[in-house]
């Protein structure tokens, strides 16, 4: 199977995924039981909220893997992986905060509030961003790459730390699928929230495949033009 049959597979396979998954969200999911009736359909966004934040986390994870390797082996996949990965981490990060929002406001009557997840979230979209303002100021690639690399790798570090911060600091942030939370998931949500969560999952995979396909192009293209020029 060659390089783009693959992708296209990939890239229906997603599409199939992400719009069964909208369908158990939206129409097939039962209301919460344990929230008051008058935000009870805003509490859906969950299904999209936390699949992004996990995506978001996962795309991070990638970015601090490649930056190993790249250190390691001195590869230009590993640098082209850790920045197609950061790139997407930053796109779910930002679909995350905009759809906790969108939840707040109804649930706690306010769009925004500097609670420890909250703060801490936005942190890591900072250091992501500032990830990409680093490659662009260094133009030599290979130095570029060295230091975006280290960057990452230390940038990582507060992707646990907002993972924990529920955990560590008082929060009004509910922890999901604690049982003794007033935003636990009840009878008939477990299974939907599963399916949404690894249907996200294979849509970072599939943008993943494709942005590194894209940049792997703009490379030979590159190498192309330079050839052409000497």
């Amino acid at each position: 199977m060659n390089r783009s049959k693959g992708l296209t597979i990939l890239n229906t396979l997603s599409f199939i995924a992400i719009m069964v998954a909208l369908y158990l969200a939206l129409i097939q999911a039962p209301d919460a039981t344990n929230i008051v009736p008058e935000i009870r359909p805003a509490q859906r966004i969950i299904y999209f909220h936390v699949p992004s934040a996990w995506v978001s986390m996962l795309a991070f994870f990638v970015t601090f893997v490649a930056s190993i390797l790249y250190l390691r082996y001195d590869s230009l996949r590993w640098d082209i992986w850790a920045r197609s990965s950061a790139e997407i981490g930053i796109a779910f990060t930002a679909a995350t905060i905009i759809s906790g929002s969108i939840w707040a406001k109804p649930a706690w009557n306010t769009w925004w509030t500097w609670d420890p997840r909250l703060t801490t979230y936005t942190i890591v979209l900072l250091l992501y961003i500032a990830y990409f303002m680093l490659r662009g100021s260094i133009d030599e690639p290979s130095r570029q790459a060295r230091f975006a690399s280290v960057y990452g790798i230390f940038a990582f570090l507060s992707v646990p730390l907002t993972f924990m911060s529920i955990r560590w600091w008082n929060t009004i942030h509910p922890v999901i699928l604690d049982p003794r939370a007033d935003f636990g998931l009840g009878a008939g949500m477990t299974q939907i929230f599963i399916f949404t969560n690894l249907a996200f999952s294979l849509l970072f995979v599939t943008l993943l495949a494709n942005r590194i396909q894209l940049e792997w192009g703009a490379e030979r293209v590159a190498a192309l033009r330079e050839r052409l020029q000497g």
